[in-house]
């Protein structure tokens, strides 16, 4: 059979299903669920992709709502993977686009997983929980969640994996910003605020002096490191000097070697304020994502994909960086992350304008779109044994950057 005639076949697959795909999606966006919490999204994804034949096992890596899914050829040829999130942010439900990620990720799994029997090889989905943050900071209790999947080796026979994130504007694969999380407690001595607040040690006086200290410092940092967070607990009265007070902080930074740099002197913050005040502190520490290595050669796949689609690609530099555990997995094999349009070009993530462009007909129609994408750059790894070279060898150090673009 010809590239052309799996290429047809792709794409009849995603078209046939299209009702099925946006109706899960619009059904995920209805009932959002928080990291590590993702139970129903999990039980409708993982429904659909053994109703096409994968073999889906769910709580894997530490995650109860983490799933692993597989379908084989029996026959020789690389393994693709697809990376599926499905977790909603606090409060404000799919402001990022989730609902439309996961279906993607599966629908474009699906159609390449019904060409194997012709390309050889393997494809798998990732069924990655708590992109958001989990319950606790990035990917719950235990961390960075897509990290937990390399830990438990789920990528090692992985050659290429990939995904499509809903936006503004569609985009390339872009740099991202590794993250760090830093827990600050502070433990004072409490009093009566009025009558004796010289018999108390106020933590939150120290807490303030941490908050403080780091707004100094950030005029210090160099460009593309951020320092922000908030209070999680500031006491419980006013009328008592807080006895504890506490802090939750990201570091972003452009490597994991600036974050790991910088964490000492906010460190050093803490147990300044603590020795000024007469607190005590504790810090606790979680890792958060890594920054995002981004491979050329797979990103001039996706430009000539998205081309054929008929997106237009904005080639130009993105402003302004966020974070996503997808650098992990793009530090152990390569990985795509691109953008797909489903909004007004100003269409900012974590807003209620995003949750509303998340279910909205241009959603949908992006996610069929980024589907085709997705299935079709799958489609050439699994068929082009020089491009797939080319993409693991740029991965390896062995090509340059601009040899590869």
């Amino acid at each position: 059979m010809s590239i052309s005639e799996l290429q047809a076949r792709l794409e009849q697959s995603i078209d046939k299903h299209r009702d099925e795909y946006i109706a899960i999606a619009k059904e995920i966006h209805a009932h959002p669920e928080t990291g590590n919490n993702e139970y129903y999204a999990n039980s409708l994804l993982t429904a659909l992709l053994q109703k096409h034949g994968f073999n889906v096992t769910s709580n894997v890596a530490g995650h109860e709502t983490a799933f692993y899914a597989l379908k084989e050829s029996g026959k020789p040829g690389p393994t693709i993977a697809f990376l599926a999130e499905y977790d909603a942010l606090i409060d404000i439900g799919h402001a990022c686009g989730h609902n439309i990620i996961g279906v993607t990720s599966i629908a474009a799994a699906v159609a390449l997983s019904e060409t194997i029997n012709e390309t050889g090889g393997k494809v798998v989905v990732l069924g990655t929980p708590a992109e958001e943050g989990g319950l606790r900071g990035k990917g719950g209790l235990n961390g960075n969640v897509k990290a937990r999947f390399i830990e438990h080796g789920f990528l090692q026979d992985v050659d290429v994996a990939l995904m499509v994130h809903p936006a503004g504007k569609t985009r390339l694969s872009g740099p991202s910003l590794a993250n760090n999380h830093l827990f600050f407690h502070f433990y004072g001595k409490p009093s009566h605020a009025g009558s004796s607040p010289h018999k108390g040690v106020n933590a939150l006086d120290a807490l303030v002096l941490l908050y403080n200290g780091i707004s100094v410092l950030r005029q210090q940092l160099p460009d593309g490191v951020r320092v922000h967070g908030i209070i999680t607990n500031g006491g419980q009265a006013p009328n008592v000097i807080p006895e504890y007070a506490a802090a939750h902080f990201y570091i972003r930074a452009r490597t994991r070697e600036q974050v790991l740099a910088l964490e000492p002197r906010l460190r050093a913050i803490a147990e300044g304020a603590a020795l000024a005040t007469g607190a005590t502190v504790k810090i606790e520490h979680q890792v958060g994502p890594r920054d995002f290595r981004i491979n050329h050669t797979l990103n001039q796949v996706l430009l000539e994909e998205f081309t054929a689609a008929g997106e237009q690609v904005e080639l130009g530099e993105k402003e302004g960086l966020g974070s996503t555990d997808a650098g992990d997995i793009s530090h152990a094999v390569p990985t795509a992350h691109p953008y797909i349009k489903i909004g007004p070009d100003e269409l900012i993530g974590h807003t209620v304008p995003f949750r509303e462009a998340a279910n909205s007909a241009q959603g949908y129609a992006a996610l069929v779109t980024g589907a085709r994408v997705l299935a079709r750059t799958g489609l050439r790894l699994l068929t082009d044994s020089a491009l797939l070279q080319q993409t693991k060898d740029e991965f390896a150090g062995r090509q340059t950057a601009t040899q590869a673009a």
